[in-house]
């Protein structure tokens, strides 16, 4: 047994022991020191950086390092292993780093606010309404004499049984508070009940000196960022909102390395502590700053998932979603108060879990099919969300048929070697000078930011550009020379879009063939979906009236850019609309509308399931679509046209 520092950067030391022969990695998850590892360990991403500072470990040369940063000490934590001696081992403090990242949305981007509202705008449109079943009441009691010395709880019931005609049941939590508040308010005070059927169970009460508005949570657990606004749920009132990544990333950057590690021991605890205390709780603690509001305010709490997430959030084995055949705990969920999540909010506050459709599609998407509103028009529609998994929902209000595909996590930046989320910092749009090969950036954040990375947006639009400029053939593989064209000592080219030196960034900003094949097999998987999905029901892709983009992507994706790598159907590019986070906006109208809430447990009981799986055309699909844009160009008659166009 050797004894192994991790030296957390910025931080203190952690001190772990370990036997001969044990990944560094699992040493480091053992001790609860967080190394990013989006692929969970299996040496594909090079992001489990980790630099040996003293001792030895047994680590070989691999194709993310280069000579001069293996000659500074720096290896892979998933490549390496405890020698027969002590170590101690530098690591980023990714922690703190998921912290830092916190981006608070403080709503005032004119064109988020606006799709925002207008996504909410539609659903109620419909003809859905507010309400929650969560009602303020004030009540005046007479005080007790020994002529009537009723207790206090039968004094409330029978003044809410007069006012209301409900019968009033009490949670624990509000029978302790009732002796003191009704005294010290001289028997005048709000009660806060929850209507369910002809009982109101007592949520809270409090005196005048106290008044406070009665407040709500959304929340989206995505696989990569969780987003989540507070919400006055008697006037629909957005106070805050904020988004953060998940902290489940360092277990693995898709939802089957996330299973994989629940089935280790601990391994359910250590995910739902990643997603709970590092990621989804400081996010409340900071929104609840933000608005002026305090944590048990919050009564009532929509949370939207994946099914696998959902699962992770409430501790629940998902093992079995990956198994034939795919069968979750759950589909629809009733009954969970925050106390049982330990989320930090009011105690008896509601969780609204959204409803799942199958094992690889959950609640985000039937939220995210309110706000999309296929089930209330005529024409064809396809939904799409882009974020680490690709799910798509076909369909019009007479029919729906959903699926996910295996996109993994490039879209939101992992798997991609500079890949990163759409916060200050990633480069979110990209053209390349087809002379010479020089790009133009366009940087998330202030003037003067530096480039740190790639985000989804920029990652659609540089591959197409590279492909545009030849930089690139159609199997991604980099045919074009250049001062912007390198070679590691592995054999692999690279595309630098950012030269350190030209921006003052911590290190150069480029886009390697590995990061490559991760994005044509991550745009193949999108489009070998939607044809295989249509292939089914006997549609061609000219008979898709909408197409719906939402999702972690970004709202800077350029749609004929989409088109031209091969990801997005060859339609007229006016049918194609963006609605933003349109889980987050579902879940807001779950969170104010029980209507809504019904109506999306409606969606998911009329959309059928799709397993891509176990259709015997999907992987045909996949591997036609594993090029740029396709191995059949004529499903991209504009692109056809493009590159004619483009050899004379």
């Amino acid at each position: 047994m050797h004894q192994i520092t991790f030296r957390i950067e910025g931080g203190g030391d952690v001190v772990a022991y370990a036997l001969p022969g044990e990944i560094l990695l699992e040493a480091a998850r053992k001790a609860n020191v967080a190394i990013d590892a989006p692929c969970s360990g299996n040496g594909s991403c090079g992001k489990c950086r980790v630099r040996l500072v003293e001792g030895r470990l047994n680590t070989s040369p691999n194709r993310h390092m280069t000579e001069a940063e293996s000659s500074e000490g720096w290896i892979l934590a998933c490549g390496s292993t405890v020698a027969d001696s002590d170590a101690v081992v530098l690591v980023p403090d990714i922690a703190s780093a998921y912290r830092s990242r916190m981006r608070i949305a403080d709503l005032s981007d004119r064109r988020e606010i606006e799709i925002f509202n207008g996504v909410r705008d539609s659903i109620f449109s419909t003809g859905i309404s507010m309400g929650t079943g969560l009602e303020k009441i004030r009540l005046e009691l007479s005080p007790p004499d020994s002529d009537d010395p009723r207790s206090d709880l039968d004094r409330i019931a029978d003044v809410l049984r007069r006012e209301t005609g409900l019968v009033c049941r009490p949670t624990y939590l509000s029978l302790k508070k009732i002796p003191n508040v009704v005294r010290e308010s001289g028997f005048r005070f709000t009660c806060l009940f929850r209507r369910e059927g002809e009982t109101a169970v007592l949520l809270d009460l409090w005196g005048d000196h106290e008044e406070h508005p009665v407040c709500g949570l959304a929340i989206d657990i995505g696989t990569t960022t969780v987003s989540a606004v507070t919400v006055n749920i008697e006037s629909g009132e957005i106070l805050s909102g904020a988004s953060s990544g998940n902290g489940q990333v360092r277990y693995g950057a898709d939802v089957i390395n996330r299973i994989v590690e629940a089935t280790k021991e601990g391994g359910i605890g250590r995910l739902q502590r990643a997603v709970l205390e590092e990621t989804i709780i400081p996010i409340i603690e900071t929104m609840c700053v933000s608005a002026g509001i305090r944590r048990e305010w919050i009564y009532r709490v929509c949370v939207v998932s994946n099914t696998t997430m959902n699962h992770l959030f409430l501790g629940l084995n998902p093992d079995y979603i990956r198994r034939e055949p795919y069968v979750p705990v759950f589909m629809e969920l009733d009954g969970i108060a925050a106390s049982d999540a330990g989320l930090p909010v009011h105690p008896c506050a509601e969780i609204i879990i959204a409803p799942n459709i199958g094992s690889y599609v959950g609640g985000d998407i039937t939220a995210g099919t309110l706000s999309s509103m296929i089930w209330n028009r005529e024409e064809y529609s396809l939904f799409i969300d882009l974020g680490t998994n690709g799910e798509i929902v076909f369909g019009n209000r007479d029919f729906m048929v959903g699926c996910a595909c295996s996109a993994g996590p490039a879209f939101e930046g992992g798997d991609i070697s500079c890949g990163m989320r759409a916060i200050d910092g990633a480069i979110e749009s990209v053209t390349i000078e087809k002379d010479t090969l020089d790009p133009a950036l366009k940087i998330i954040g202030p003037a003067g930011q530096k480039p740190v990375g790639l985000c989804g947006s920029g990652l659609i639009d540089c591959v197409a550009e590279m492909f545009r400029t030849g930089i690139i053939n159609s199997a991604g593989r980099i045919i074009a020379e250049g001062r912007r064209i390198r070679q590691s000592e592995h054999g692999i080219k690279s595309y630098v879009l950012a030269y350190k030196e030209e921006y003052g960034s911590p290190r150069d900003i480029e886009l390697n063939e590995i990061d490559l094949d991760n994005f044509i097999r991550a745009k193949g998987a999108v489009f070998s979906a939607i044809r295989t999905m249509l292939k089914s029901l006997d549609i061609e892709m000219g008979m898709i009236d909408r197409v719906i983009i939402a999702g972690g992507i970004g709202s800077g994706i350029n749609i004929d850019n989409g088109i031209r790598i091969g990801m997005l159907p060859d339609i007229d590019r006016d049918r194609y609309s963006y609605i933003g986070n349109s889980a987050l906006s579902g879940a807001y109208a779950m969170l104010i509308s029980e209507n809504a809430r019904r109506k999306v447990s409606e969606i998911a009981g009329n959309t059928t399931y799709m397993e891509m799986s176990s259709n015997p055309f999907y992987m045909d699909e996949f591997v036609s679509a594993c090029f740029i844009p396709h191995t059949d160009i004529r499903y991209f008659p504009t692109i056809t046209e493009e590159i004619a166009s483009d050899s004379k």
